[in-house]
């Protein structure tokens, strides 16, 4: 929906996703290929590779910086994602601090970290999300595994588990565990597909819970969801 989006404003996307971020984590975290992209630029993806240290504060300063760099071409910044920290910390300009003369990302912790943490919105955003019901997100995430449970996702699993093996926490979540489970005789494929929808569905039921303690989200059906994006950028 996003690419569809930029499309039509000339927008640029931003991901703020968590595991996008890391490189070489492309089939199982599900990244947009250069085809799937449609021409539309993306950023905040493969910035750093597992087990390198990226905080929510490094996130938004890349983000900030990948707004203006896109304004200023005259283009819409489109920020596309689900990590309720990330798109909180942007659009809520949370601050941070480090550690005694380090600059503040490098080892920084969120001063406000909850939902309950929220004040005023930033001018210039506005959040819209997707709403689904829990039947149609189910057969959703199960769509996505089946999807995903191929051949690439067994050779990158692999190259993953011999180049950081498990001490990095970028592979030990998401569907790798279960990849890995399958490959090394633990679980059938069924039961690695089993427990990984099991495990999808509590992250999205995780968040959103998040997204809806903030009052600022719009929520609405997916046909809905372009209209009034574009509505809204047209307007300002």
């Amino acid at each position: 929906m996003g690419i569809e989006i930029a499309k039509e404003v000339q927008g640029e996307i931003i991901s703020a996703d968590s595991r996008a971020i890391y490189k070489y984590m492309d089939i199982g975290t599900a990244k947009p290929s250069i085809s799937e992209q449609q021409g539309v630029p993306h950023f905040g993806i493969d910035l750093v590779e597992p087990g390198e240290r990226f905080t929510v504060a490094d996130w938004k300063d890349y983000a900030e910086q990948k707004i203006k760099e896109i304004k200023q071409r005259g283009h819409v910044p489109i920020i596309v994602g689900g990590t309720g920290l990330y798109v909180d910390a942007l659009v809520y300009n949370y601050q941070f601090r480090g550690k005694t003369g380090e600059k503040a990302g490098e080892n920084a912790s969120a001063e406000q970290k909850s939902c309950s943490d929220r004040q005023k919105m930033v001018d210039g955003y506005a959040i819209f999300g997707i709403k689904w019901d829990n039947k149609a997100l189910r057969e959703r995430l199960e769509q996505r595994v089946n999807k995903l449970f191929v051949q690439e996702l067994y050779n990158e699993t692999r190259f993953l588990v011999e180049k950081y093996g498990w001490g990095s926490q970028a592979m030990k979540s998401d569907i790798y565990q279960f990849a890995w489970g399958y490959l090394d005789g633990e679980y059938s494929l069924e039961e690695a597909k089993r427990l990984c929808v099991l495990d999808d569905y509590h992250l999205a039921k995780r968040q959103m819970t998040w997204f809806k303690r903030n009052p600022e989200i719009k929520w609405l059906s997916l046909e809905k969801i372009k209209p009034a994006v574009l509505k809204c950028i047209q307007n300002g």
